[in-house]
């Protein structure tokens, strides 16, 4: 994932963001990842700065702040990261996943992204980047059977493989044909599909009292664990 500029980053209120576990977390805040065939990029040298960075803030991070925030107004818009954010092969990121980190991160409800939510987000980003790179074992760029099998187990979810070749299915960065194995799944969508498995877990934990694997919902419940879902 880069970010580049337009001159040339379930319930609303929780504050557990679905980072990946501590041992991934190598990728340094203000570097732009290079990986892949796209990852070089940036945000641009041309970027306008309106406004000098904030007491005691990164001038990296305000420098692509300013330059997302393409209206100036002080905070971006959803479809201001939309056209900030892109995968290694230069696709925008999808909506959904968009969407997703807006709610995780709009901590204030404005809807919209300040400054110091930005620098939360961009960290974010940048855990998940190392997760990625280290499961892109053939360094294509996108996340594949096995080694979506390989990141679920790491992360402690012992999935069966139909529930791996749904999940597959469901996030591959194109339409899944009747022949040979389904699309690889880009960085944006991964990232979307470990937060959905963790947050489905952890839904059906909190109703699975005995531990049994088992739940008993009502049609109501069911749907709102569903439709919670980003």
């Amino acid at each position: 994932m880069s970010i580049h500029s337009n001159h040339s980053h379930h319930h609303h209120h929780h504050s557990r963001h679905h980072t990946p576990s501590a041992s991934y977390r190598e990728a340094p805040l203000s570097a732009t990842p290079s990986y892949g065939s796209g990852y070089g990029g940036g945000y641009g040298d041309r970027a306008i700065t309106p406004a000098a960075p904030p007491p005691g803030a990164d001038p990296q991070l305000w420098q692509w702040f300013s330059a997302v925030n393409a209206t100036h107004s002080g905070g971006i818009t959803v479809h201001e990261l939309q056209n900030a954010l892109v995968n290694g092969d230069w696709s925008k990121f999808d909506l959904d996943t968009v969407k997703m980190l807006m709610n995780m991160f709009d901590v204030d409800r404005s809807g919209t992204i300040g400054f110091n939510e930005f620098c939360g987000l961009w960290r974010y980003i940048q855990e998940w980047q190392g997760v990625f790179r280290h499961f892109d074992k053939d360094r294509s760029g996108s996340i594949e059977g096995y080694e979506l099998a390989e990141a679920m187990r790491s992360f402690g979810y012992n999935l069966s493989p139909s529930i791996l070749t749904l999940i597959e299915q469901k996030y591959a960065s194109a339409p899944v044909s009747g022949y040979g194995p389904p699309p690889g799944i880009t960085f944006d969508r991964f990232v979307r599909a470990c937060v959905v498995v963790k947050s489905l877990t952890e839904s059906f934990q909190r109703v699975d009292t005995d531990r049994d694997g088992w739940v008993q919902l009502s049609y109501e419940d069911f749907m709102k664990i569903v439709l919670s879902m980003p």
